[in-house]
């Protein structure tokens, strides 16, 4: 790889790093906001529906922003999103207000759907077509550095060591309950605050470097938007795509709330628990990248997927804290299926490339409508466990579009020429 192409693909890579360290906030978040408000499961989930909803709005603008202007300026369109969104969390404290706070983390997630949009197929293309998915995986195992690192300093940084419960908070006097919801709402904004400054600084380190550009002979091939559902594998993989991020957000996002409430786990403790499954996400990202030197990724992924079955089955039926072990073998099991399902999806589609992407980050909108199912389903049943057939199913779903596609060998398909 070339050192221009080294430093832009360093630079995308950190992309895969903000957006993971925002994505596991989510975790820390959703305990948080649940006590600030006093939500049900199924209320605390629609922090997951305010971010993922935004890739089903935004990713076929994010893939015409991509075709028009080129990856360059999606990137820092992207990153603006980003950083507004992040600055938003400021008067959202101090108003104390749930959609507020719901609205701020929609701006980010629309600033992070062009991010994911431009990064994934850059990633996967940019260096030697044969190793594009052991690239984007490379990639990706920077997002479960970020899965580690965010819970662990969110935890410190926002739940509160004098977290009160719904019970006590509805006896206070309306000006003690007051400045008690502002302190608890109010620790959200350092964090915050400072990741939108980050984000503004990579955007002025965007704005003057200079980045490759993907170029393709049948770029001004004729054909709508949704002309590259066309392809099986693009079919299939924005199926299973749209499964496996529900299931991801579903594990993730609520394993604070599953270390407490199934597992007897202080919050302030439970958020170690949650660094750990992003340890174990990085882990298989870097075992698993390593791996595909020597076995095809769609087959690898056939074995993630059916050990994640297992453990899944357990976490609904077992007890204690050994479910949440499982949970944490769980995300290792995840880790290679966004960017195995990715690239498959993208392969050898030449003028569809960027369509194709565009649809399959669409269907992330899973991580917006399969966390609310389970926790409809807690809420329902009063237990918090049996929430968990969704992301059974839905890894069931990976299981056979990896079955099916166990004989493909994963290649980027197009060249870079040019630059910005």
């Amino acid at each position: 790889m070339k050192s221009n192409k080294l430093f832009a693909f360093a630079m995308v890579t950190s992309l895969f790093f903000f957006w993971g360290f925002i994505h596991n906030l989510d975790p820390i978040l959703i305990p948080h906001l649940r006590d600030v408000f006093s939500l049900s499961h199924f209320q605390a989930s629609l922090v997951d529906s305010a971010v993922f909803i935004a890739y089903f709005i935004m990713a076929i603008p994010a893939g015409l922003i991509m075709k028009k202007h080129g990856y360059k300026v999606g990137i820092l369109i992207g990153l603006l999103f980003f950083a507004v969104g992040c600055f938003l969390f400021v008067p959202a404290a101090n108003t104390i207000s749930y959609v507020f706070f719901l609205g701020a983390l929609f701006v980010v997630a629309c600033g992070l759907t062009i991010l994911e949009t431009a990064a994934n197929p850059y990633a996967t293309i940019l260096g030697d077509p044969k190793t594009g998915t052991q690239r984007l995986n490379f990639a990706q195992s920077f997002n479960g550095l970020a899965a580690f690192i965010a819970p662990i300093i969110g935890g410190k940084m926002i739940l509160s060591q004098t977290s009160k419960p719904a019970e006590e908070i509805a006896k206070l006097s309306t000006d003690a309950r007051h400045a008690y919801l502002l302190a608890e709402a109010s620790t959200v904004k350092m964090p915050y605050l400072i990741l939108g400054v980050l984000i503004l600084v990579v955007a002025i380190i965007f704005y003057f470097i200079q980045l490759p550009d993907i170029t393709d002979s049948e770029e001004k091939t004729e054909g709508g938007f949704f002309h590259a559902l066309r392809h099986r594998n693009v079919r299939s993989a924005v199926v299973a795509q749209f499964f496996y991020v529900g299931a991801q957000v579903c594990i993730l996002s609520f394993l604070v709330l599953f270390a407490t409430e199934v597992a007897g786990i202080p919050g302030t403790k439970a958020a170690t628990y949650s660094g750990f499954a992003g340890l174990a996400f990085l882990l298989g990202r870097f075992i698993g990248t390593f791996l595909m030197r020597y076995v095809r990724a769609s087959s690898l992924m056939v074995v993630f997927a059916l050990v994640a079955i297992i453990l899944t089955i357990y976490v609904i039926v077992g007890s204690g804290i050994n479910t949440l072990y499982a949970l944490i073998g769980i995300s290792f099991c995840m880790s290679i299926m966004y960017p195995t399902i990715f690239a498959i999806g993208i392969q050898g589609l030449g003028a569809d490339t960027k369509a194709a992407s565009s649809l399959i980050v669409m269907s992330i909108v899973g991580g917006a409508v399969l966390p609310p199912l389970l926790g409809k389903i807690s809420d329902m049943t009063k237990h918090f466990q049996y929430g968990y057939i969704v992301p059974l199913v839905s890894f069931i779903v990976v299981f056979l579009f990896a079955i099916g596609n166990r004989n493909t060998s994963v290649q980027g398909t197009e060249k870079l020429k040019g630059g910005h």
